[in-house]
């Protein structure tokens, strides 16, 4: 093995990037390396990118400008790009930040220790590592879990999406979808368990289409949930053509399983939703909204919304406005819509929205968003929650922050020997993004 035994690493985008590079350093671990916060003590200087919106890679690229001066004053470090950013551009990469040494792909983490031996012998000089694989599911590394509060770990469940929506950048980066054997899930989440965490969270690009031999996605969130009635489980994201019935009965028969749904929407209107391929219709999404509200009636339900996509008019705009009237999202992730390259709206369809045009589109979504948050949270006043402690707020050490079922954050006075515990407490004022609550003896 190398001599370099201290690296660092960085991620950047979803909670599956997140859990990706827990991967990583577990593979490395393995292999003999030490994790540092301190990338001026690094032998290798890691980057775990995503790919799904262009200021997540300028971003990536402003660091690595810095990591350039690093490798300038210690011209052995080794620096690498990982993720959907290096599946994306390959070869360009190396070509355009001549700071990197490597470039791997989401599918190809367990061949790092190879990557890192050649580059240390001299094999080769530089390294990119992209190969997409259909069975990759890294059944047999266990995450290295490195949050010492042990509150919520991340546990994927799939990986890749089949999807294919037109803005999107993800099956060309992560690649087909495949589930994980769910015998080796439930394993995975008892050793979270003896580990002292609280909550896990189900993760997959559509957790809905999550099917191995005769286990859907229902069936695995009855499973996961009977493990311990007193562990809170989470799933992201789900797509509302795939949200069954059969999910939300499981999601109504246990107490454990949080009442969160995230169900990106996109737009409100049907020719928009066309040409982005959702494969739904607004009148099907709202049914899904009428079933989740009927079979779990406690539910928060929040969305993603893009702004000004291809040709949308402003008859679509207001379409859109219109359905975040009729269901009122609890919460909402909102963008103008950014070409990806290589995907179906940037090979097909004309990015002719003007740019003013999208940002006032989006300001007008965000302020309505604004209000329906500010009406859910006011609706919560007067209520006891359920709250899983997480940290310290940080406004102040004297106050906590933890989320109820329904994913809002919840700050109120109280020691810190709390984290990572359950409490009751009585929400009592509330901001646009906070509750503000006082703990129950």
């Amino acid at each position: 093995m190398t001599l370099m035994k201290k690296f660092y690493i960085e991620t950047y985008g979803c909670q599956m990037n997140v859990y990706d590079s827990q991967l990583v350093k577990r593979i490395l671990m393995d292999h003999g390396w030490d994790e540092t916060q301190d990338f001026h003590q690094a032998d290798l200087i890691l980057v775990n990118t995503c790919a799904v919106r262009e200021n997540a890679e300028q971003r990536v690229r402003g660091r690595l400008g810095l990591f350039k001066t690093v490798k300038r004053d210690r011209p052995t470090v080794k620096v690498g790009l990982l993720g959907c950013m290096g599946q994306r551009l390959k070869e360009q990469l190396i070509e355009e930040e001549n700071v990197l040494d490597f470039v791997m792909g989401p599918d190809t983490y367990r061949r790092l220790p190879v990557v890192l031996d050649e580059l240390h012998n001299g094999i080769k000089n530089k390294i990119v590592d992209v190969k997409l694989d259909k069975t990759e599911m890294y059944d047999d590394v266990l995450p290295e879990r490195d949050d010492q509060t042990r509150v919520t770990t991340f546990v994927t469940i799939t990986r890749g999406c089949d999807n294919m929506c037109a803005f999107c950048i993800v099956p060309f980066t992560r690649g087909r979808e495949r589930s994980k054997d769910p015998r080796l899930i439930i394993q995975e989440i008892e050793d979270a368990l003896k580990q002292g965490y609280k909550e896990v969270m189900l993760l997959g690009q559509n957790v809905d289409k999550y099917h191995y031999q005769d286990v859907n996605f229902a069936r695995l969130l009855d499973m996961v949930a009977s493990i311990d009635p007193q562990m809170r489980v989470r799933f992201l994201t789900s797509y509302p053509q795939d949200l069954k019935n059969e999910v939300l009965e499981v999601m109504a028969g246990h107490e454990n399983i949080a009442r969160n749904i995230h169900l990106p929407v996109q737009s409100g209107s049907n020719r928009i939703l066309e040409l982005m391929r959702r494969g739904y219709t607004r009148e099907w999404y709202l049914d899904r909204i009428k079933a989740i509200r009927e079979i779990v009636p406690d539910c928060a339900i929040g969305t993603d919304i893009i702004a000004g996509f291809c040709t949308e008019t402003e008859e679509d705009h207001q379409q859109t406005m219109d359905l975040m009237d009729k269901v009122q999202f609890d919460y909402a992730y909102m963008f103008k819509y950014s070409e990806r390259p290589n995907t179906y709206a940037a090979r097909n369809l004309p990015d002719d929205v003007p740019e003013e045009t999208k940002i006032r589109r989006l300001n007008e979504i965000i302020e309505l968003q604004n209000r329906h948050s500010y009406q859910s949270n006011q609706r919560d006043v007067g209520k006891i929650h359920q709250v899983l402690v997480e940290k310290t707020s940080h406004r102040s050490e004297k106050q906590l922050l933890g989320r109820n079922s329904q994913g809002k954050v919840i700050i109120f006075e109280a020691d810190k020997s709390l984290i990572g515990q359950y409490v009751d407490v009585e929400v009592y004022d509330f901001t646009q993004a906070t509750l503000l609550g006082r703990l129950k003896k």
